[in-house]
């Protein structure tokens, strides 16, 4: 009787717990469709609508992942695609940017609370708008909060102050303003405190500095005064990201475990501390654009970690020790516009170990073309001969006292005279230096490899440095599989973020050893120079040549920026209908690309050519801005190119020059104008369909329904016209690219003109 009472008391609970187990799935899933409900239903949540096993059990995307322990869910992440953002946002919603009008974040937030088991809360880049409501706190079981890439607007709420369980608060990219809070220090398990891109303005909050368990800390994009307080409390943090804001104090000193110090673009003076020498985990220094003065302290090239330094653009001087040592890991060194003078320690002039050194716009008695002008340099040591007089003065002024009173006249007369021998020699040393820089500013480095034009482009754009092959491989964690993005007939392309958080694109190539290391660096320099709005920013490159031999060849790694949203031909295509463009669009792509290939034609001497022009080449940034990749490539892989020749057997007979951008350009017009028909067919269909373009019913029939719909036949036939004239067969009867650019830019001012003119009509009207 007693095993049978046990039995049936094992039997109820059994049916009780999974009765008790299939409600609460019941109930998540209803909160998750709610969820799916108040973010208007984006298209990577449709799968929650339409499964009926447990949500538990659902697979991760990059999109959706929900993670569950004992039936219930603890983590839930969703990224959305909305990742255009303004310059300016009122707090009001933006059509295809933000969630809709009748969107709550209230409402929102409500809904996820009664997620009561909740650790892990993701909600990036879905269009989130308005202020962050107080019972955000209620979520009172959050370990990471992130919410980054949204358009939250206000301040961040007090109550947040009562999630104790809080490690990772991370709010970047949204639109907060006024004050950072001063109470993080509320958070006793705080470890990662991310508030980037933001408009946060007022004071570093001191606070901060007594939340011993940070480990990061990135403020960076913000508009934060002041000073910046002593942080060598924080004996966890590894990374402080303050770049560009305004702070403008002295350096404080900083905790000993540091990896990574990035406080660039703001106004910081006075010394760089000698403490910074003394960080023996720093592995990247940032310092550049800001006010810092004198002379750096020597040990920071040393440091036995340190792989990137950059103290560009502040108020340095001095001469650096010819004795100077660089650490073994030091693979980036700028010290560019600043004062320094005399000469380069011979650390920092050799090109051993892939180290890139940039020492332009100094007063350095070497690369005299590249160095500040002559009579800046001149003011600036005749300013230092003066301080050093001053400083001489007051010295023999208090000896010639201790003289005068200890030995007479007579041997302070003589002291004098020593002293004015001295002021002679130093001004005689001077001018014999500056001599030495005195090198006319017409003779320009590389002058037979760039014009003028490519060095007025490279103002302001990003510095190009060498990377070591081990930071690319920490960005893609070891070339993983999941960050290859293509493979393409020059390499294969990942997709990589860097220490500092930088997202970038990685093109791998193999080069034939046909060339030294020293002339492989002098194309990739060349490849350096060429910036434009049009095309695809090159930010450094990395030459890996060990484990492969002379048969295999040199490995080069071109990092290239990062762009989001995607390239032209899927903006082509009906399997991205929602993204499809008009013909407005289409034409104000076609002219970026169209000038990006005129600059490289004729901005560089010799012009670029050979240029992979193709849709898949066209990337699109999140403004919708063109920017063309893979251009140049000719630079670097002319053996790989003559390979190819040889191997061609399929392209078309109406082909007859494989290098002719202005060929391969006709076909990107002529994908424009028929849109998805393109898809999967080749060069000889195209050209046979060219013919029906003569014929209003023949452009019908094959002139993609979106263009037909939002052009003007004249902007059309221009376009038209000057598509027919680049693939002509006969390469003498193709247009030079400043034709190509000249029609293109006539048929968007006839469409502009069409599109006024249509909406005057319809105003009238109504």
């Amino acid at each position: 009787m007693g095993s049978s009472t046990w039995f049936y008391s094992l039997f109820f609970s059994w049916v009780f717990f999974i009765s008790s187990t299939h409600e609460l799935q019941t109930y998540q899933a209803q909160l998750l469709l709610q969820v799916r409900k108040h973010l208007d239903y984006p298209s990577h949540l449709d799968i929650w609508g339409n499964y009926n096993g447990d949500l538990c059990n659902l697979s991760s995307t990059l999109h959706m992942s929900i993670i569950c322990k004992d039936n219930v869910i603890t983590e839930l992440r969703i990224k959305g695609d909305k990742t255009v953002k303004v310059s300016e946002f009122n707090g009001f919603p933006i059509p295809t940017q933000t969630l809709s009008h009748s969107f709550s974040v209230d409402s929102l937030v409500t809904t996820l609370t009664r997620l009561t088991t909740l650790k892990v809360l993701s909600l990036v880049s879905l269009g989130i708008w308005g202020p962050l409501p107080d019972k955000i706190h209620r979520l009172n079981s959050l370990q990471v909060l992130d919410l980054s890439s949204n358009f939250l607007v206000g301040s961040i709420p007090a109550s947040v102050s009562r999630m104790v369980e809080l490690n990772s608060l991370i709010l970047d990219g949204n639109y907060f303003n006024g004050s950072v809070p001063d109470w993080f220090d509320s958070l006793p398990n705080l470890t990662v405190l991310s508030l980037k891109g933001n408009h946060f303005k007022g004071q570093f909050p001191s606070s901060i500095s007594r939340i011993t368990t940070l480990t990061d800390i990135a403020l960076c994009h913000n508009q934060l005064t002041g000073k910046l307080p002593d942080l060598s409390s924080l004996t966890s943090l590894h990374v402080l990201d303050l770049r560009e804001n305004k702070l403008d104090s002295d350096l404080p000193a900083m905790p000993k475990e540091l990896v990574t110090v990035l406080l660039s673009n703001n106004s910081f003076s006075a010394k760089i501390p000698d403490q910074f020498g003394q960080l023996s985990h720093l592995q990247h220094l940032d310092l550049s654009i800001n006010h810092l003065s004198g002379k750096p302290p020597s040990s920071l090239f040393s440091l036995p970690d340190i792989r990137y330094l950059n103290l560009a653009s502040n108020m340095l001087s001095g001469s650096l020790p010819d004795d100077l040592t660089c650490g073994s890991n030091l693979g980036f060194v700028d010290i560019s516009a600043n004062m320094f003078m005399g000469e380069l320690p011979s650390c920092l002039g050799s090109m051993s170990n892939n180290r890139a050194v940039r020492f332009a716009e100094n007063c350095l008695s070497i690369d005299a073309q590249n160095q500040q002008p002559e009579s800046v340099c001149e003011e600036a040591k005749q300013s230092r001969g003066r301080a050093v007089g001053t400083i001489i003065a007051v010295v023999g002024g208090t000896v010639l006292a201790m003289v005068l009173l200890a030995f007479g006249v007579l041997c302070c007369c003589r002291r004098y005279c020593s002293k004015r021998t001295l002021e002679q020699n130093l001004f005689a040393k001077a001018v014999q230096d500056n001599a030495a820089t005195a090198v006319s500013s017409d003779v320009l480095a590389n002058a037979r490899y760039i014009s003028q034009a490519v060095k007025l482009g490279t103002q302001g754009a990003p510095i190009c440095r060498v990377f070591s092959f081990e930071e690319l491989t920490e960005a893609t964690n070891n070339f993983d599989s999941s960050t290859l993005m293509g493979e393409g007939s020059t390499g294969k392309i990942y997709r990589g973020t860097l220490a500092n958080g930088t997202n970038v694109a990685i093109r791998s190539l193999t080069l034939l050893k046909k060339s030294s290391i020293q002339n492989l660096r002098v194309r990739l320099d060349l490849l350096s120079k060429l910036h434009h709005p049009n095309l695809v920013s090159l930010l450094g490159y990395c030459i890996d040549s060990s484990g492969l031999d002379d048969l295999s060849g040199t490995k080069v790694f071109l990092i290239y920026d990062y762009i989001t949203n995607g390239n032209y031909h899927a903006h082509l295509s009906e399997t991205c209908p929602e993204k499809v463009l008009n013909w407005p669009d289409r034409l104000a792509i076609l002219i970026g690309v169209a000038k990006a290939v005129h600059f490289l034609h004729t901005g560089v001497i010799p012009g670029t050519l050979n240029n992979r022009l193709k849709t898949n080449n066209i990337l699109l940034d999140e403004h919708g801005i063109a920017k063309l990749s893979d251009y140049g490539m000719a630079v670097m892989t002319e053996e790989i190119e003559k390979i190819e020749v040889k191997a061609e057997t399929a392209k078309s007979r109406y082909r007859t020059n494989l290098e002719d951008d202005v060929y391969n350009f006709g076909f990107i017009l002529l994908e424009s104008l028929v849109g998805p028909i393109v898809t999967g067919k080749g060069e000889a269909f195209l050209l046979h369909e060219m013919a029906s373009f003569g014929s209003q019913d023949g452009r019908r029939r094959i002139v993609d329904p979106i263009v037909l719909t939002t052009c003007s036949q004249e902007s059309l036939s221009i376009v038209v016209a000057i598509t027919s004239k680049c693939i002509s067969p006969e390469p003498s009867s193709r247009p030079s690219f400043e034709d190509v650019l000249w029609n293109l830019q006539y048929a968007a001012q006839v469409q502009t003109t069409a599109d006024s003119d249509q909406k005057s009509d319809s105003t009238s009207l109504s």
